[in-house]
């Protein structure tokens, strides 16, 4: 059975079309489409002759290419089917003779479309009922259905499989994907893994989550199974062709924590660039732009690619959003720089949705029209960092309590619409940080010496650090230490923990007259006002405290634990100071005691906590490159070609209309599809003298006075392009 690693060239004997000269496909690619049948999820049967019958690889790519896309990708392989003709797994009987992979390869070699195989890697249905031995165990011995152990047998397997595809002379891989589950149990504890774990460590694996040193080792272990897994593959790949591209879908990033065995940079390098998925419905609307910047983070100086998806809910629903909503999601990603798949899951029997073709056409053909207005170096202001060791080791089985905080730090950004960017912890440098004037620390509880020396070393060369909540209160596995790790870049000894969340800040006219300045803007003074989230205690030492910081009114109904933890009540008297001022050498760091963007990414998010982060910024860098107003509806890239010596500013105008009680789940309420373009004002102020402004769009009605330019735009998207 098993297939040799050049066999393809025996069997079919093609030609690769690319030359070694031309760019790699993945490097001229703007759009394109991942196509494959609904209907795979509810698992195989020989009963289901409907299933995929229609699913025909010559009509998809002809609609692909007719639709502008730049590349196609066509399911060959999922759990339970293949769609070409393996040696190794069933088709669906409704194919037939068919063999979708080939009739794709040929016609897209007729029309120049580069095709790239799907391949799904995770939940390998078929596999594991012919091979049980490679299902993941768990800690009491029992095989966990539908998961497979990536130290198996199942590696050999799969690169037989990628040998099959190869042969048909595609053009890449796009490999789905290489995570260890979403939930309980985490395995595993298979023979081979504790073999191999005992020979790495000397020790037995640990019997479940523990949290101490042994599961950090295992946390580890874990790691390293799904690394050696995707370089093993990809090494495999390119032994039997050199110019078979390959990525991996992954999921690094929030709302993904170490459950699924995915660290943010460690396993985003594996492949030829990365892959990851967004969708409103799944990572919210601000959730957009953020996973673009995070894939960008996690590979610097490399494409990245997004996959979103033609549904309205979910990728395996039978609807087709309206031209706005695409358009909306499709523009903010490549505005972050990515290239973009958009995913269309056919109906059951595999025919094509006409009307969703016609919108990509539509969407495809605006992104190629302003190709030239993407892909340009990035212009941030802050740097939010984003800090693994804190996920795994704080965050540990409630991940969302260490997100919150960072998403927040996000949304805070792009409210305000302050330039943004992510820094991750496995790939910091001193050279990264001094690319941002402000760093951002959101709760980053877990810091190590050497990211303490980084931070300092920073500062000291001019470089303003912000810090809030429970940052640097951790230990290395979480554990609660005798001294913050920043206590003496803050100023200030760490006292304690507030135990509760429904927190207080106050700033007197005193306090405000003492900052002077952008720090107070929008703040009432005397008035107490609610930072839902963690909050510290500080002590001065060397800092100047602002303001007060307040813990909660507690009742009674507190002590017998009968009141309700997600009400908040009222301030009550002030435990310690509510921001601290500290400078050192050149820079200086900005402390809030409480946590503005743990509160602005919660169910109790006011105006002014977002606005105290939006202060400290300007308060920190008060003479910005480029200054922005804009409705809150509004999201902003900014980016730069200093060739050319032209900034352009990207305008995505988020324009969904209310929504009704939903059904179920109250109050959870899914934002309706966009369908109206919005109409909205900005202005955006330079601090460079402007030479010339243009609008893309002929609709735009643009003044410039000096080096602001004010604009009113009635698009989803729109680049205002502004020479220096």
């Amino acid at each position: 059975m098993k297939l040799r690693p050049c066999l393809f060239l025996a069997v079919l004997g093609f030609v690769i079309s690319v030359s070694a000269a031309e760019p790699p496909w993945f490097r001229r690619a703007l759009v394109g489409l991942e196509v494959g049948p609904t209907g795979s999820q509810f698992g195989g049967s020989t009963n289901d002759l409907g299933f995929a019958a229609r699913f025909n690889g010559r009509d998809i790519a002809r609609a692909s290419k007719s639709s502008g896309a730049d590349y196609l990708v066509i399911w060959a392989r999922e759990g339970d089917w293949a769609f070409y003709n393996s040696k190794l797994q069933p088709k669906p009987p409704g194919l037939g003779d068919r063999d979708v992979l080939r009739e794709a390869v040929e016609e897209g070699r007729k029309l120049q479309l580069p095709i790239i195989a799907y391949c799904q890697v995770q939940y390998p249905s078929h596999a594991l009922r012919e091979h049980p031995e490679w299902r993941q165990v768990t800690s009491d011995g029992q095989p966990i259905d539908g998961r497979v152990c990536y130290r198996s047998g199942y590696l050999g397997y799969l690169k037989q499989m990628v040998e099959e595809q190869l042969a048909y002379g595609i053009d890449g891989f796009h490999l789905d994907m290489v995570d260890q589950g979403f939930g309980a149990p985490f395995g595993c504890w298979c023979s081979t893994c504790q073999q191999e774990f005992r020979a790495q460590y000397s020790k037995p694996m640990p019997k479940g989550v523990t949290w101490d040193e042994d599961w950090d080792r295992f946390l580890e272990f874990r790691y390293a199974s799904s690394e050696r897994f995707e370089k093993e593959l990809t090494a495999h790949i390119r032994r039997v062709n050199p110019r078979a591209t390959v990525d991996y879908n992954y999921h690094g990033n929030p709302p993904f924590s170490w459950e699924v065995g995915q660290r943010p940079v460690q396993h985003a390098v594996n492949g030829d660039f990365v892959t990851g998925e967004t969708g409103v419905w799944g990572f919210s609307a601000l959730g957009v732009g953020l996973n673009a910047e995070f894939y960008k983070a996690a590979t610097p100086g490399l494409p990245f690619q997004i996959a979103m998806q033609r549904g309205v809910r979910m990728y395996h629903d039978q609807t087709t959003r309206p031209l706005n909503d695409l358009r909306w999601e499709l523009f903010t990603l490549l505005s972050h720089g990515g290239f973009v798949t958009i995913v269309d899951k056919t109906g059951f029997d595999g025919g094509l949705d006409p009307v969703a073709y016609e919108r990509f056409g539509a969407a495809f053909r605006e992104a190629q029209a302003k190709r030239a207005h993407f892909g340009h170096t990035p212009v941030s202001e802050v740097g939010i960092y984003y800090s693994s060791r804190t996920r795994d080791w704080f965050g540990r089985d409630r991940p969302a309590e260490v997100f919150q905080a960072f998403q927040g730090a996000h949304k805070a950004m792009e409210y305000e619409h302050i330039p943004w960017a992510v820094v991750l912890d496995e790939n910091v440098s001193l050279e990264r940080l001094k690319q941002f004037p402000v760093l951002l620390l959101p709760n980053v509880a877990v810091i190590s010496d050497a990211e303490v020396a980084l931070f300092r070393r920073y500062v000291e060369a001019g470089g303003r650090l912000m810090i809030t909540g429970l940052t640097g209160a951790r230990g290395w596995r979480g554990e609660v230490p005798a001294k913050s790790s920043l206590a003496d870049l803050i100023g200030a000894k760490w006292v304690r923990e507030l135990e509760s969340s429904d927190n207080w800040v106050r700033f007197s006219p005193k306090d405000l007259a003492r900052i002077d300045g952008p720090l107070g803007a929008g703040i009432r003074p005397d008035w107490s006002f609610l930072i839902r989230g963690p909050a510290v205690v500080y002590e001065v030492t060397t800092a100047t405290a602002v303001g007060e910081l307040l813990k909660p009114h507690r009742t009674a109904l507190h002590a017998q634990d009968r009141y309700n933890k997600d009400w908040p009540l009222s301030a009550d008297s002030p435990v310690g100071p509510a921001l601290l001022l500290h400078e050192i050498g050149k820079g200086s760091v900005l402390t809030w005691a409480a946590s503005p963007d743990w509160a602005t990414a919660s169910d109790h998010h006011l105006a002014e906590t977002r606005r105290l982060l939006a202060n400290g910024v300007r308060f920190l860098q008060p003479n910005p490159r480029v200054r922005i107003e804009a409705p809150i509806t509004v999201q902003t890239v900014v980016t730069d070609d200093p060739a050319s010596r032209t900034l352009r500013v990207h305008l995505l105008g988020y324009n969904s209309p209310p929504q009704t009680t939903p059904a179920k789940d109250r109050p959870y309420v899914l934002p309706v599809p966009i369908e109206d373009a919005p109409l909205y004002r900005v202005a955006v102020t330079s601090r460079e003298p402007l030479r010339d402004a243009t609008a893309v769009n002929p609709s735009t009605v643009l003044r410039r006075t000096g080096n602001r330019v004010e604009a009113t735009v009635n698009d989803i998207h729109e680049v205002l392009v502004l020479s220096y």
